[in-house]
């Protein structure tokens, strides 16, 4: 069974919550009515972040028409819809660094991040803009992301968009910290610690809880903090960042990003082969049904209508032999990877289809034969395979 690791935010929503109705929220404190309004003023309708959100939302519903479960998903449904897992991400897919950041594994996983989007997005959106809002978020997941591909070595099968979260978050420090200057001192200390303060406890929580992926959230925050840096706007209303701290702080993600590249751990298997092989024995098992229901439906009719050995062995040769025949071509010809899954019920399938081949190919010629210990032991061995498989 494959290792599940969900980022979610039920401890971290409570946190949240908690923190941005004390901190956040903009009628809690005179002195905050400063830097919200300026920003209501500056960007009145929020645009990326309702996006967002409506996105994640939609690709949920989906995901449950299609099989994944209201509270909890499977680690299939999963993978089917681009979740963040070594042996696929790194098997030419390296799409699922972004369409993991759209997936959830529950209703209570999905409901807190967007809780939390929500939380953050609508500060970070207004102060950075639309286009560097996105940039943020996007980057600061798919940084997250890959940490997670690193510090898991591609055993974890992992979604959710709390990654890119964390680097809301970021970026909110950020912004804070730099902008310090223009802000009355009470309405800094409040917001600046209330962001330090959910991102310590969060990911505090994600060391002592399992299951929560914290290699994303401090991918994603770290990630968050330097785009922050680098894509902070400068205009006559704000104090920017020196441009040697942008260079920095760009060079500093370069950096990052190229290391976490290069300790990329090779995968355990190639996800390519393991679908060929997981598909083959699907339709093995289909087929198996099939031919065993013919074999047992030719040898009732010929005792039943009196067929001659002949013709009753020239209808098993063309419906059963040749057709195991084929499966066990098939089977064979299947990548021979020690490493993956599903490789040892292959193996076991394989000498199944080779057991019935063979099975079949001596009642045949214990037909032709007209001898009947042949043709008993072809019965047992047929049997035999059955209860073995």
């Amino acid at each position: 069974m494959l290792g599940m690791v969900v980022r979610l935010f039920e401890l971290e929503g409570i946190v949240a919550h908690n923190l941005a109705s004390r901190f956040f929220h903009p009628q809690s404190f005179r002195n905050m009515n400063a830097l919200h309004d300026q920003l209501r003023l500056s960007m009145p309708q929020l645009r990326i972040t309702p996006l967002l959100i409506a996105a994640n939302v939609v690709v949920f519903v989906a995901m449950l028409f299609s099989g994944a479960g209201l509270w909890h998903s499977q680690n299939g449904v999963q993978l089917a819809w681009g979740a963040n897992f070594g042996p696929a991400t790194q098997d030419g897919e390296w799409w699922r660094l972004g369409s993991a950041l759209f997936l959830h594994f529950g209703l209570l996983h999905i409901a807190l991040n967007m809780y939390a989007m929500w939380d953050a997005g609508q500060w970070v959106e207004r102060m950075y803009g639309y286009f560097r809002f996105a940039l943020i978020y996007f980057a600061a997941g798919l940084a997250g992301n890959l940490l997670s591909l690193v510090v898991h070595a591609g055993q974890a099968v992992s979604g959710g968009a709390s990654g890119a979260i964390f680097g809301l978050y970021g970026a909110l420090l950020s912004y804070l910290w730099l902008e310090r200057s223009r802000m009355q001192p009470g309405e800094f200390r409040w917001l600046f610690w209330a962001a330090i303060g959910f991102s310590v406890v969060t990911i505090v929580f994600g060391f002592l809880v399992p299951g929560i992926d914290n290699a994303a959230h401090i991918g994603g925050l770290v990630a968050g903090l330097l785009m922050g840096m680098l894509l902070i706007k400068s205009d006559g209303n704000v104090i920017a960042i020196q441009q040697g701290g942008r260079v920095a702080s760009g060079l500093v993600f370069v950096v990052l990003i190229s290391a976490m590249v290069a300790r990329i751990p090779p995968p355990a298997y190639r996800w390519s082969e393991e679908k060929l092989v997981r598909q083959e024995i699907g339709e093995f098992l289909e087929q198996d049904a099939a031919i065993s229901r013919t074999w047992e439906s030719v040898l009732q009719q010929g005792r039943r209508k009196g067929v001659s050995s002949d013709d009753l062995a020239d209808v098993i040769e063309s419906l059963v032999v040749e057709r195991y025949e084929h499966s066990f071509e098939d089977l064979s010809a299947l990548p021979h990877d020690a490493r993956l899954p599903s490789a040892q019920q292959a193996e076991r399938l394989r000498i199944y289809a080779e057991q019935r081949r063979d099975a079949s190919r001596e009642m045949v010629e214990g037909l032709r034969a007209r001898d009947g210990k042949r043709i008993q032991k072809a019965l047992e061995d047929a049997r035999k395979s059955r209860r073995d498989k």
